[in-house]
């Protein structure tokens, strides 16, 4: 990833290698597909730029062109690096000041709260370089802060080609939401009617973006098989994520809960060395630092026990893997969970023993198990790609 006070990488470097060549015109009458998407992500953990990898690869692999760019690297003297630090601390070691952020800035409803747009218009000058110089057929924007400066630029005319937004959240908070924006698309339909209601602009429930390995066991699944077994000894693997970041409450004291009532707790610790060591020798607690395989892995476990509604969690569910949501980071972790909950899509566990039941019957064969992954899988409805090439301006000013 760029650094911060980077511009980004020299478009020559960053384009795919089919760049050169040139793409087939539609005939007379028939409107042009876009040939070229700008992605515009953010280094904030690694669930914004996952999609946007994905969304990239797709796109490369239909014959078309991606360029993937971090906003926080847009950001001029450093912002985006002070943010992304300051964000990360706040939910590792003081989860109530960000409680207390979400609440002032993005919880949604009719107070008016500040909008994001004046810090996203930092970045406007070096986002318009970029589209000067790549010359794409649409921004694509992935992260809300994106989303603000997307919408902007369009309202104001200066950001001429459509540009769209793929909400990654369960709860659509109100950062995500600029009417300057010609296509929003979402993870449910019930983020997609919040979009229409706030903003009155088109909103397509798409399910989310996750890349394909997910969807089926791999060769290297009966690996880890292999490996959880013997360290388990037979006790059913569960799988409780702590993001990239090595984020959560009380993760130890939930490890060492499951492995004391038969399960094995395997920790996604992400880059948390500090928590991967405090882990390492509880026994009964598999803690493998960072998973490169995740397709792999979780289709060796039998449930994820999950603290944000993220990616990891979308992944779970396209991989057949039944959820449960328990002490959720603050703000739209929290939303996200109960959200996911209020869609069937999840369990919510608000504590120890509501989390024992959810795991005892999801972890067995049985109709509540396939009751969630049949709910899970139904959630992934269409390629987004397909909206994002087909997209048509707004007719803004």
């Amino acid at each position: 990833m760029s650094s911060d006070s980077s511009v980004p990488p020299p478009l020559s470097a960053a384009r795919d290698p089919r760049a050169g060549r040139a793409p087939v015109r539609p005939g007379p009458g028939v409107p042009r597909e876009a040939e070229r998407l700008l992605i515009v992500s953010a280094s904030m953990g690694s669930g914004h730029d996952t999609v946007a990898a994905e969304l990239a690869r797709r796109a490369r692999a239909d014959g078309r062109q991606a360029l993937v760019v971090d906003v926080l690297a847009l950001l001029p003297y450093g912002l985006g690096g002070g943010l992304r630090g300051f964000y990360r601390a706040a939910v590792r070691k003081a989860p109530w000041v960000y409680a207390g952020i979400y609440d002032f800035f993005l919880r949604p409803g009719p107070r008016p709260r500040p909008s994001g747009t004046p810090l996203a218009r930092l970045a406007g000058g070096r986002l318009m370089r970029l589209v000067r110089e790549w010359r794409p057929d649409v921004v694509v924007s992935v992260f809300h802060l994106a989303a603000q400066l997307t919408g902007h630029l369009r309202n104001r005319g200066v950001l001429r080609v459509p540009g769209a937004v793929v909400v990654v959240d369960f709860a659509v908070h109100r950062q995500w939401l600029h009417p300057g924006n010609d296509l929003y698309l979402c993870v449910s339909e019930e983020a997609a009617q919040e979009v229409r209601r706030g903003i009155g602009r088109p909103a397509v429930a798409t399910g989310p973006v996750v890349a394909p390995e997910f969807f089926s066991e791999g060769p290297g699944a009966a690996g880890w098989r292999r490996r959880l077994e013997r360290y388990g000894g037979g006790r059913p693997a569960v799988l409780v994520s702590a993001g990239a970041w090595g984020a959560g409450s009380q993760l130890p004291g939930t490890a060492r809960l499951l492995a004391a009532h038969g399960f094995l707790p395997v920790v996604l610790c992400g880059r948390n060395e500090r928590l991967r060591r405090a882990l390492s020798d509880v026994p009964g607690v598999l803690a493998p630092g960072w998973v490169s395989d995740m397709p792999d892995l979780l289709h060796a476990c039998a449930a994820l026990v999950d603290n944000a509604a993220g990616q990891t969690a979308v992944q779970a569910l396209a991989a057949g893997l039944p959820v449960v949501g328990h002490r959720p980071l603050p703000g739209h972790g929290a939303e996200g969970v109960r959200r996911m909950a209020g869609l069937g899509l999840a369990d919510h566990a608000p504590d120890t023993s509501a989390l024992l039941h959810s795991l005892t019957r999801l972890t067995e064969p049985g109709p509540w198990r396939e009751r969630r992954i049949t709910a899970g899988r139904a959630l992934f409805r269409e390629d987004a790609l397909s909206r994002l090439v087909r997209i048509r301006g707004a007719g803004h000013p």
